[in-house]
Parts: C-alpha cells; structure tokens; sequence
C-alpha cells in the first residue's frame, strides 16, 4: 500500500515538473543530410555537441523533410500544412514556366507557377505561441518572401539575419551582406555569430516563456571553411585512405558517394559548434529542464548538384531528389520532463507534424482557421503509438540536383514514387531496400493500382500542381546534355574535389576572408 503511494506521488511530482509554457529552441539547418552526423553513421565529420542533443532527446529514425528543398519544407514546418496547400512548392525564386527553357537543360516539361512568399493567411507557429504570450525570436535563413513577408511579418518579434534569399550572400564570414544582420569583425564567422545573437536573445529572455528559432544558412553552399579546419580535415581524409573516384552517374547528374569534403567538414564543425553556444547557454542560466530543444535540417544532403558536397550512403539520392537521401532528414527532440535520454521511435514522422507538437508541448490550441495536416508526435514522446497513417509529397518541378517532377505517397514499407514526365511508377519496400535498388512496381501491379488511386485522390484534394509538356521538347539535346555530364561533367567533378585535398589547395588569397593567411 505504501508503495503504491509512493510511486503514484512520483507519478504526480513528474507531471507537475512540466512547465505550464515550456521555453522552445527550434534548430534548423539548411542541407543538412541524414548521415552527416557522427551519430547517424558519418565517420568523417564530427559533431559532438548535436550527437549530445540526440543523447539527451528522442531520435527520430524515420523523419522526413516535408519537401526535397528548402522553401516548401521551411513554410509546412511553420504552417502544419503540405505544400500542395501552401502553394510554395518550390525554392522561392526558381523558373516556372516558359522561363525554365532560359537554364538550357532541355527538360520534357515546363514546371507550375507557385506561390513566391508565405501567404499571410497562414497562421504560423510563431503567431499561436506569440498570442499565446511567447516572445519569438527569428535567427538565420527565412527564403520564404522579402518585404511584407518577413519573419517580423509572420508571427517572429525579433529577427537577426532573416530575409528573402536563401543562401549567406558574401558568404559565411564577415563582412557578408545581410540588412538583418550588421556584418561583424572582419572574418566573424556567420554560424557563430548567428548563435550568440540566439544565446543573447535566450539569456535576455530566460525567465520565458520564449521561441528561438535557429535557421542556420549552413551547410547550404557556397562550401567555405579556415584554414585550419581546412587541414585537420584533409589531413583526417588522408588518413582514412583518399579514393580514387567519388562520383557516380544516377539517372541525370553525377551523385557523390564518399565523404571526404575538407571543406564542407570544417563548416559541419562551425555549424556543430554554434550548437553548442545555445546548449551551453540554457545550461548556464539554468533554465535546459524548462525548454524543449529541437533539431532538424529541412531537406536531405546535397550529393548532387549545388557543392556536391556529402554523401548519403547507403540512401539514394540526396537534396532534389525523390528518394530517401532527398528526404530523410535528422530528427531530435528532447522535451527534458518528458523523453527519455537515449530514446528512439522508428515512426515515420513528417515535416507537417512539427506545428502540432509544439503546439501541443506549448499547451496552445492548434487554430481551427489553419488547415493542418500534422499529428502531434507527443504520443511518440511519450514511448506510445500513432495510427499508421500515409504520408505524403508532390514536387512538380526539377530543381538544381538531379531531381525529377514526382509525387509520393508512403504506406511504411511501401514507398510508391509517380513520374510525371512519363506517367511511370516506381515501388519499394523500405523494410528490405531502404536504398532503394530494387523497383517493384512491376511485380506488385494490385498494390501499385491501389496506391495510386490514393495518392491521385490527395492531388485532388489539396489541389496540386502539374507540370505541362513542353512543345518545343527535343529529346536528343536531353540525352546529348546528359551523356556530356555522364563523361565530361563527371571528369570536372573528380578532378575538383581530388583538389580539395592537395597539400597545398588555396582556394583564393584570402580564405574567403577567414582569416588572414602567412
């Protein structure tokens, strides 16, 4: 009887620890990809204080990005909504249209129009929490429209470096170019800086309750690191044993499958380290067991196209593309009350279900105006279940890396992929193939019927849209433009990044301004 008493009054002491408006520290990077942290896999670069995060939280071993770029998965993450509602189904500031034919890539079909900034009905995240008595805090890559669709427009009181473009212009070391964030000292490094702006805001703040979100410009290009950082990777990479050939031609671009970037190595740490000025803050203050900490990147790495700088072995694919390197991302949350150090959950999970979580965590109502299309994972936090539900993506555009115009629907295992240049499918099953090798669309014609005519009823309901034919079409210059990157294009990529690691590699005088150089 009396340890029944005992564990019941434990079970009360816990519910009561959870604070009634928890502080939240949302962390996004840009091109973040599944396997470039050391505890995902990545036996090159290193990110200890992020593997921490993933220790002290859940991990999500089946999360995905709610698109394969950046704009669409930034805009479902702060609406709940897919980006067929939305509207922003692309990078804003991509060609549609006629003016796709301007890039020369000879493609079977001329991209939809699609909405080039955040609709101002959309309620977002930071609008519920700031009405819900939060104050909210903006840092880093907004890409989701300038003027009268800022941060400040949507919900954020503060914003340090937010506005429409979705790469560091100047690039990661001052003096940069950004009205939102004055330049530092000349080299200041912008991840860093855009952590102590975080660590400022949290400290001004730590009595809460508050929002900060943290949208890293890394590790988006251009790739740019220090000398130093340069070195001890390229040293690391020499140790380990430098290939001979790190690309390999996936349908329409060459793919990178190694990890050896020195570069792109020195700016994860950066990254990493920034991470680690906002955890070690909310330690000092003494206010981590009163906030939630959330980290993820908003689509997969990019290993083709762009910088073509990671891997994301064993997935296929990666930024652009509609396999799971495109969309599996890095998922980590860590409620301190509530998960477990250490915990796992194997649940597919969704970019649309961030908004009803945190919401959920925040004690906040999820608006019934916003058309919401997450769950709230705070089931899974708990060590509980979800209904199996289907998930869902439509990309009707190309992009830079490879990626063709496709719709997909999730039924774990099943994977149905539909291609809307030629109207074929492709079906895997991620249980056995998480890689993506073996298409079974072929062999399982009942399931792919049936998945089909799903996935054709969501088009329907959300109102997507499709690519057009293109009446000028020729697909001998298509075939010619990819046999060129199949040769050519592959002997310029191998011969550049085998660069990176020549003793003495400079990539300009200055180091990208770094620092200076003897």
């Amino acid at each position: 009887m009396l340890l029944g008493w005992l564990m019941m009054s434990v079970a009360c002491a816990g519910e009561l620890a959870a604070p009634k408006k928890p502080n939240i520290v949302f962390i996004l990077v840009d091109d973040l990809g599944w396997r470039d942290l050391s505890n995902e896999g990545s036996l090159f670069y290193e990110t200890p204080h992020v593997d921490r995060l993933a220790r002290e939280g859940m991990k999500f071993r089946r999360a995905y990005a709610a698109c394969q770029v950046c704009s669409p998965s930034r805009a479902s993450i702060l609406t709940g909504t897919y980006p067929t509602k939305h509207g922003i189904t692309t990078w804003i500031g991509e060609r549609s249209g006629e003016a796709w034919r301007s890039l020369k890539r000879h493609d079977s079909h001329l991209p939809p129009e699609y909405r080039h900034e955040l609709d101002a009905k959309e309620i977002t995240l930071a609008e519920v929490l700031r009405d819900a008595g939060y104050t909210t805090f903006f840092a880093g890559k907004w890409h989701l429209g300038g003027k009268g669709s800022l941060p400040t427009d949507h919900g954020f009181q503060i914003n340090r470096g937010g506005w429409e473009v979705g790469s560091p212009r100047g690039g990661y070391f001052s003096p940069w170019q950004n009205p939102f964030l004055p330049p530092g000292p000349p080299g200041e490094s912008l991840p860093i800086r855009l952590a102590d702006e975080t660590a400022r805001f949290i400290e001004s703040h730590k009595d809460g309750p508050f929002l900060a979100y943290l949208a890293f410009y890394s590790v988006h290009a251009p790739i740019q690191t220090t000398p130093q950082l340069w070195k001890k990777y390229r040293d690391k990479a020499v140790r380990q044993g430098l290939v001979r050939e790190r690309f390999l031609f996936d349908r329409r671009l060459c793919v990178r499958q190694v990890q050896d970037c020195p570069i792109y190595a020195g700016m994860m740490e950066a990254m990493d380290r920034a991470v680690g000025i906002v955890l070690d803050k909310l330690d000092s203050l003494g206010i981590a067991e009163n906030t939630i900490v959330c980290f993820t990147s908003d689509h997969g790495g990019v290993s083709s196209g762009d910088a073509y700088s990671t891997s994301n072995l064993p997935l296929r694919g990666g930024k652009g593309r509609q396999w799971e390197g495109g969309l599996r991302v890095p998922t980590y949350i860590k409620v301190p009350w509530m998960t477990s150090a250490g915990s796992s959950c194997s649940v597919p999970v969704h970019g649309v279900d961030w908004y009803p979580t945190l919401l959920d965590l925040a004690g906040a109502e999820v608006p019934s105006e916003q058309d919401v299309d997450g769950v709230s994972l705070v089931p899974l936090l708990k060590g509980k279940s979800l209904e199996p539900r289907p998930l869902f993506w439509h990309y009707p555009h190309y992009g830079n890396q490879g990626g063709e115009p496709s719709s997909i629907l999730l039924r774990d295992p099943w994977k149905l992929i539909y291609y809307h240049e030629d109207g074929r499918y492709e079906l895997y099953n991620l249980a056995d193939d998480p890689a993506e090798k073996h298409d079974l669309a072929d062999r399982q014609a009942e399931r792919v019927d049936a998945m089909s005519r799903e996935l054709q009823t969501w088009l329907e309901e959300t109102h997507a849209t499709f690519p057009s034919p293109d009446p000028q079409f020729d697909p001998a210059k298509r075939t010619a433009r990819w046999e060129s990157i199949k040769t050519k294009g592959k002997q310029s990529l191998e011969k550049r990044h085998a660069a990176y690691l020549k003793p003495d590699f400079r990539p300009n005088r200055t180091w990208w301004g770094s620092l200076p150089v003897d």
